[in-house]
């Protein structure tokens, strides 16, 4: 058996790692949701995601105080509906957390690719993992003081951004062709709405990742709640403020397929040349760095998780002296430097980047569900767990998240065949693979049994 992870997180660095997982969702990817939307639809599909992360949050807190370990959502997934429920969980949150990084490492890769021109985006994305797997592997302490300090930093970026931007804002130029591209409501508004679902999602996605740093937060019950509940009001805030902005701004259709839109939206108020432009291109990495950096944080931790219960190889749980799983650490990366030399391979005719994005939307949404339905189950199942803090509203704040997520699964396999069939096929991979296991997970449980009873 390994070792447990230690105890070292407050509620700061929990609060840190909640937005800081998310907050490069704010820089880039949910412009996408302009193009098929246009401001207005997207507009709409934002406030129904962000109703739905609040709920979610509000009743996913209780699941991750009474049960506070590195599996987040497997662990919630298999107290509740045993080994073949936690396996659909963790293989969702899995997904999740190793196609998110090389999107956002090659959005890095962008952004310093237009301060040197020289820099391939491919090897500046790889050096990223190379840099942040090595910090992530130190210590999980000294990982989450910089994710603090970096989130704290595009946080104030952000509001810069939002101050720098404001005089500049009509609202003529946000509601121009706001509804898909026309300048009235249709139909096809409606089918443009719910195809803008995944970048709606991906200004709130990963912030459940949190959850996999509980085992190694310091008084759960408490510091959880705190983090979580001021972490989703944070990223609520900051993305309906940007994508006001930023959409009022000037022309927004110039921002919809492009993977910079803030420094655009700048440029279009104060200049190419202005001090304001080269302070937001080069503070805008600490948001990308931020998600990037926690997001490891979030992948390893399920490694794992699923390695140490014997879902995956045993050595995938192994620590290392700094007491951190250093082999999920490096795996995951391994994964994800893989899908940065993919560059160029297109499904749906989407950009690899955009594709990446939804996949690992299909893997969130799934991931909320089964946590939902945890969550219903466990009250009935397991009365006796310690509930510090209880979901608000029970049972209707946590259905309107599970309905919610239904219905974004839902429209996600059906604006997204290809790339949904895909990961169905991760997903029957995985499965067939845990068929192979039961042995190593029955070696697993007995000598948890063993160790419970000396």
């Amino acid at each position: 058996m390994t070792t447990k992870l230690k105890p070292t997180l407050g509620a700061l660095h929990l609060w840190g790692i909640a937005v800081g997982l998310v907050i490069s969702g704010e820089y880039f990817g949910w412009s996408y949701g302009w193009g098929v939307a246009g401001t207005l639809g997207f507009l709409i599909t934002t406030l129904f995601i962000a109703a739905m992360y609040t709920c979610f949050i509000f009743s996913f807190t209780e699941l991750t105080t009474a049960i506070p370990q590195a599996g987040g959502p497997f662990a919630y997934s298999r107290k509740a509906f045993g080994d073949t429920g936690g396996l659909i969980a963790g293989m969702a949150t899995l997904i999740e957390f190793v196609f998110a990084p090389p999107a956002i490492a090659m959005a890095i890769g962008a952004y310093l690719n237009v301060q040197f021109p020289g820099l391939d985006p491919k090897y500046a994305a790889v050096g990223a993992y190379i840099v942040f797997m090595g910090l992530n592997i130190l210590g999980v302490k000294l990982a989450a003081m910089f994710e603090l300090v970096v989130t704290i930093l595009a946080v104030i970026e952000l509001l810069v951004f939002m101050g720098v931007v404001s005089p500049g804002f009509t609202m003529s130029n946000f509601v121009s062709h706001g509804w898909a591209g026309s300048a009235g409501f249709s139909l096809s508004s409606v089918s443009g709405m719910f195809a803008a679902i995944p970048f709606a999602i991906w200004f709130f996605l990963a912030i459940e990742g949190a959850a996999m740093a509980a085992e190694e937060a310091k008084d759960p019950k408490r510091t959880i709640p705190r983090a979580y509940i001021t972490g989703i009001l944070t990223l609520v805030v900051l993305a309906i403020g940007v994508m006001l902005l930023a959409g009022g701004a000037g022309d927004w259709r110039k921002l919809s397929d492009i993977n910079d839109p803030l420094p655009q939206a700048m440029k279009m108020i104060v200049g190419e040349h202005s001090s304001w432009m080269h302070m937001l291109v080069w503070i805008g990495l600490f948001g990308l760095i931020a998600s990037f950096h926690g997001i490891i944080l979030g992948y390893s931790r399920q490694f794992f998780a699923l390695a140490r219960a014997g879902y995956l190889p045993h050595g995938l749980a192994k620590l290392s002296r700094f007491q951190t799983p250093h082999r999920a650490i490096l795996a995951g990366g391994v994964i994800g430097i893989i899908a940065i030399f993919c560059d160029g391979v297109n499904l749906q005719g989407m950009s690899l980047t955009a594709a990446m994005i939804t996949m690992a939307v299909f893997g969130a949404i799934v991931m909320y569900i089964m946590s939902m339905l945890s969550l219903f189950r466990l009250r009935r199942s397991a009365p006796e767990l310690e509930r510090s803090y209880r979901a608000p509203g029970y049972p209707v704040i946590p259905a309107i998240a599970l309905v919610c997520s239904v219905i974004c699964l839902v429209a996600m396999l059906w604006f997204n065949p290809e790339i949904g069939g895909l990961f169905i096929a991760f997903m029957v991979a995985g499965y067939l693979y845990f068929l192979s296991t039961k042995s190593r997970r029955d070696d697993v449980a007995n000598a948890e049994m063993v160790l419970e009873s000396e």
